[in-house]
């Protein structure tokens, strides 16, 4: 039955790292490549660390409720086994969905940029790449996607 158990949060482990995106400056999409992005200049105005909400996929709350349903299937016997595999699978659940949450949350930046033609906007990205006031930076745009680089 351990055996099970340790399995069971190994292939909770897989399903959650798959679950991660990128929201880094540096990070594109298939998508993206080989299309025309448009380009501005501008030099930091300030840069404020935020959060980056973790994923709320399906994967969490389903791999949860598996190892929770296993786990509680392991108590008791007959229709007490029962009782405690459904209550299992809802806890495992809940705690599934809070880990996958925890687990792809990140640390960001929210770069405020003053625009060469005056104007100043706010990008939030990943903190993967150090930025501060006063930095000459580059902001690249396509189709509504938006990213601060040197």
């Amino acid at each position: 039955m351990k055996t099970t158990r340790l399995l069971a949060v190994g292939i909770l482990s897989v399903f959650l790292a798959a679950c991660a995106s990128s929201n880094s400056g540096s990070v594109y999409s298939r998508d993206d490549a080989r299309k025309v992005q448009t380009v501005r200049t501008g030099v930091v105005e300030s840069v404020r660390l935020v959060k980056l909400e973790g994923t709320k996929s399906p994967v969490g709350t389903i791999a949860g409720g598996a190892v929770g349903g296993i786990a509680g299937s392991s108590i008791g016997g007959g229709r007490g086994s029962a009782i405690a595999a459904v209550i299992g699978a809802v806890a495992g659940g809940l705690a599934g969905s809070a880990v996958e949450e925890g687990v792809t949350r990140k640390d960001a930046y929210e770069i405020t940029v003053k625009l060469d033609g005056g104007a100043l906007i706010a990008i939030v990205q990943e903190a993967d790449e150090e930025f501060k006031a006063g930095d000459k930076v580059r902001l690249v745009e396509n189709g509504g996607t938006s990213r601060v680089t040197h």
